[in-house]
């Protein structure tokens, strides 16, 4: 039995839920057939043209239109250079660093083999004007860049001037805690029980206020002294004869050996002699010899 107007409501009520669901009606085909009588967008599904997922094996399945990008993966950081000296160092690497530095103009004193403040601001400068990191050290890098503009230094300027190595250990010295100081070389040897534990260049009193030679001992240190007769600063001084003392100078480190001292033993590698006024002790005994 046939109900009037059925098959219409149907068709009305399948039109009303593809409208409602966004279903399409597949066109007829080239043989006249029709493909997937309907097509089903469901909220929060693709849209028409978006590619699907797919399980077949060796088809790319590409997310919807909307999916927010996987964040690139981090480059993996650059290891630093690894530091070949730095502040505090001592030896002849460092005396041919300082040369190397003097024969581009960035460092002003002559080499003391031990890498202290002025040189750490040389080797700043230098970084800096090559656009490497300002660090102060000398890295492998920073080296190889200064070897490719320098040359390697001969004996005079690895030991300008009156810096030469340390002269043989006076007698005198090998017995307890000494500064052991030499004239004929200019140098300073911090010896203990005949070890030696520390050079450095020193210089000396002028023509007219030599520096005494003879056995002497450390009577007084005065970190931050100022010299009452010349008013001139004496950092790190170690008195040892009357007003003749061991102490830092800052013309010392400015002019080298084209100036000279009022009797005292000027010593020009600050980092040097403030390890040394830490070391030395009240009662220790001073040579100072020919």
């Amino acid at each position: 039995m046939r109900i009037p107007g059925r098959p219409a409501a149907l068709l009305a009520s399948a039109a009303a839920l593809a409208a409602l669901c966004g279903c399409t009606v597949q066109p007829a085909g080239a043989d006249g057939k029709r493909g997937l009588p309907v097509q089903v967008e469901l909220p929060g599904s693709p849209g028409p043209g978006a590619a699907r997922s797919s399980p077949v094996p060796g088809v790319t399945r590409t997310a919807p239109a909307g999916t927010p990008a996987a964040p690139p993966s981090a480059a993996p950081a650059v290891p630093a250079p690894p530091v070949l000296w730095s502040r505090g160092d001592t030896g002849p690497a460092v005396r041919e660093l300082q040369a190397r530095l003097r024969q581009v103009a960035w460092l002003a004193v002559g080499p003391t083999g031990s890498y202290d403040g002025p040189t750490e601001r040389a080797v700043k400068g230098f970084q800096g004007k090559r656009g490497l990191p300002r660090t102060g050290a000398t890295d492998s890098v920073t080296w190889q860049r200064l070897v490719a503009m320098t040359r390697p230094p001969g004996r005079g300027e690895l030991y300008p001037g009156a810096a030469r190595p340390a002269a043989a250990a006076d007698p005198r010295c090998l017995t307890g805690r000494v500064l052991c100081i030499s004239k004929t070389s200019r140098t300073l040897r911090w010896m203990v029980d005949g070890r030696t534990l520390s050079t450095m260049a020193v210089r000396f009193g002028a023509q007219y206020t030599p520096t005494r030679e003879g056995v002497f001992t450390v009577y007084w240190k005065s970190r931050h002294h100022v010299s009452t007769l010349y008013h001139s600063p004496m950092p790190y001084a170690m008195f040892f004869s009357g007003g003749q003392a061991v102490h830092y100078s800052y013309d010392f480190a400015a002019r080298g050996y084209a100036g000279g001292s009022h009797g005292c033993v000027n010593v020009r590698d600050e980092t040097a002699i403030a390890r040394l006024f830490a070391q030395v002790r009240i009662g220790d005994k001073v040579v100072v010899s020919w």
